[in-house]
């Protein structure tokens, strides 16, 4: 069983940066990626980027193109969120996640198997 947790979260000002971390824990199988969600107040839940852990890449949605980064520490079993930039509109509950995928992308178009408790991220105007 995968086991996720969340850190990171909390206030920042709109231009400012925060940074997420998902430990998980085993078991590690082939075809292995973890991700990003986002829940904002009255939205459905939102795909936010994804990195594979058989290929390292990565795949991002179009609204967070060039302001968030996604990247991981294969030491720590940790997968990280560099989030920059920051708007009002990115204030949601961000969830980290993880599943069987062969490309990052493919966590876009099939909900993973994994899923953390979530972290809330308030960017105030």
């Amino acid at each position: 069983q995968v086991q996720l947790v969340e850190s990171g979260g909390g206030l920042v000002q709109a231009g400012g940066s925060l940074r997420l971390a998902c430990a998980s824990s085993g078991p590690f199988f082939r075809n292995y990626a973890m991700g990003w969600f986002r829940q904002a107040p009255g939205k459905e839940r939102e795909f936010v980027t994804a990195i594979s852990w058989t290929r390292s890449n990565t795949y991002y949605a179009d609204s967070v193109k060039g302001r968030f980064t996604i990247f991981r520490d294969n030491t720590k079993n940790t997968v990280y969120l560099q989030m920059d930039s920051l708007k009002p509109e990115d204030t949601a509950v961000y969830y980290c996640a993880a599943g069987r995928y062969a490309a990052a992308r493919d966590m876009n178009n099939r909900d993973p198997e994994y899923w953390g408790q979530g972290t809330q991220v308030t960017v105030s105007s």
